[in-house]
């Protein structure tokens, strides 16, 4: 036969066991998304700005324009 052992692992060790990778991938996962989260707010916020400032821009040419009808 091979020299290969099996472990048992009892039901009161099953339940004692730690599981550290799941919490570092899902804290991972968590960092990431916050991270892009973010970026999606400053380039919503920094596109609105850009484009409050352009209408005004719009308008106050318009004012400034004599009529041409």
């Amino acid at each position: 036969m091979s020299d290969k052992k099996v472990k048992i692992v009892k039901r009161a060790e099953r339940v004692n066991r730690k599981r550290s990778k799941p919490k570092v991938a899902r804290k991972t996962a968590h960092d990431i998304v916050n991270t892009v989260t973010n970026w999606v707010t400053e380039f919503e916020q920094r596109q609105r700005a850009e484009t409050a400032t352009a209408i005004e821009n719009l308008i106050r040419s318009r004012r400034q324009q004599p009529n041409e009808a």
